[in-house]
């Protein structure tokens, strides 16, 4: 089946713009429910939770009367993060879970991501399924089985204590000051809470929503924010989160920053020695450096690359069994503890390395020496193909010849926005930024 609607992440887009508008998140919650509701059963239940930002308001209400018109009760949860919404699915036994969100990007977005009743991610199938619901008819519910809608006030409580369990049993952040960067974003309470009841000290950034600054200036896209912080407070660490939590950044007492990819050979190293890894091996994208790659088998571990997306390395870590993984935008997938990336214990899980260890947060950020790495990304207009034009096509051949041997090119359109992103690995910088300039350009020239 075709997916217009969704992409590597759920439903997304320009709020109130097609397909972000409250007419269509009233047909997703209406096809939801139709595809979820089990027959033969009374009790239908969907949690709901939001970041932010303004439109979530308008998304939130519409995705409730879509999802109350097919029968399903509607339990809101308000702002939480988005492994919190995996959590409380599962927990709450709930049919379906759905979380409003676009992430790390601008406040003007917003997007509808769904979990199933095991917590995790939609698959590529069920969501094509629920595309070819909206696109057709949807069934109401008769009028004696429209469904309720309810707020839950203690679903971002119930996340905290959960989170609070992740962290090793008789261990405290006692003398630890933590910067935490929540992004103006959905763990706005919930992470700083978490830290201080682990008995961190806390100087909390990005606490202070007004439905428009989410990811603005702050959180794990722009993690200069919280490094400057870090120094100017002298600080033990800095833990950057995005707008819904999905993701983090650390950085160390230096003001160093270390992406997904370092956080993940550092949780891959510890997890292998203490005999927690399973199946030897780490999930990560192909976006992931090589670095990383020769890391790990300098330990005998491996790296199972996926196409980029924290779904797709969910996927392969559940059918192969593996429990690490994650993406180099800071994505870390532990799925003894959650069903989705989760930036707070993610964060947790470096907290516990360095009590565990006595170092300092520089000592271990540096797991490997990346191999040079550049990305760029080029927008391009609605409906133009770049990729599809000779002389991209041309000009892609000639940087993997360039780079035969001492590197790799990768190319591909991102699944949330309009933009070409164009990146490469080589050893020589100059090499490196000869090829990626001369795609960029044949791209800018196409788009």
């Amino acid at each position: 089946m075709s997916r217009k609607l969704f992409g590597t992440d759920g439903v997304r887009g320009r709020a109130n713009t097609h397909p972000m508008t409250a007419e269509m998140a009233l047909r997703l919650g209406a096809a939801a429910g139709r595809y979820f509701r089990r027959q033969g059963e009374d009790h239908h239940r969907v949690v709901i939770g939001k970041d932010t930002r303004l439109s979530g308001y308008m998304l939130e209400n519409a995705l409730t009367a879509g999802l109350t018109s097919t029968g399903m009760n509607v339990l809101l949860l308000g702002p939480v993060p988005t492994p919190a919404v995996g959590f409380l699915t599962r927990s709450m036994r709930a049919d379906v879970g759905i979380m409003i969100s676009a992430s790390h990007n601008p406040a003007h977005d917003n997007g509808i991501k769904f979990f199933g009743p095991d917590g995790f991610k939609l698959s590529d199938e069920a969501e094509a399924e629920i595309e070819s619901i909206v696109a057709g008819e949807i069934q109401p519910a008769q009028p004696q089985n429209i469904g309720r809608a309810k707020r839950i006030d203690d679903g971002r409580g119930r996340y905290v204590e959960y989170a609070k369990t992740t962290f090793p049993a008789g261990q405290r952040l006692e003398g630890l000051k933590v910067v935490v960067d929540c992004a103006n974003g959905a763990a706005y309470r919930a992470a700083p809470d978490v830290l201080w009841e682990l008995g961190a000290e806390v100087i909390p950034l990005g606490v202070s929503p007004n439905g428009h600054n989410i990811n603005d200036g702050v959180g794990s896209t722009h993690p200069d924010t919280c490094a400057r912080a870090v120094l100017e407070h002298g600080a033990d660490i800095g833990i950057s989160l995005d707008g819904d939590a999905d993701r983090v950044m650390i950085i160390d007492e230096k003001g160093q920053v270390a992406d997904g990819d370092q956080i993940m050979a550092l949780l891959a190293g510890r997890w292998a020695e203490q005999g927690r890894l399973r199946g030897g091996a780490l999930v990560a994208t192909v976006m992931s450096n090589l670095g990383l790659e020769r890391f790990l088998q300098g330990r005998g571990l491996r790296l199972e690359r996926t196409a980029v997306g924290d779904r797709y390395v969910v996927e392969r870590m559940r059918g192969q069994g593996f429990n690490l993984g994650g993406e180099q935008s800071g994505h870390i997938v532990m799925t003894d503890y959650a069903t989705t990336g989760d930036g707070l214990i993610a964060g947790l899980q470096f907290l516990a390395a360095m009590a565990d260890s006595g170092r300092q947060a520089s000592d271990l950020v540096a797991q490997f020496e990346p191999v040079p790495q550049m990305l760029k990304n080029v927008r391009y207009a609605q409906g133009a193909d770049p990729l599809s034009v000779d002389a991209v096509k041309a000009e892609i051949a000639r940087a993997e010849a360039r780079l035969d041997g001492q590197g790799r090119v990768l190319i591909r359109k991102s699944g949330t926005e309009p933009l070409i992103r164009v990146m490469a690995e080589a050893e020589d910088e100059a090499v490196l930024r000869e090829v990626v300039d001369g795609i960029v350009a044949a791209v800018e020239r196409a788009a």
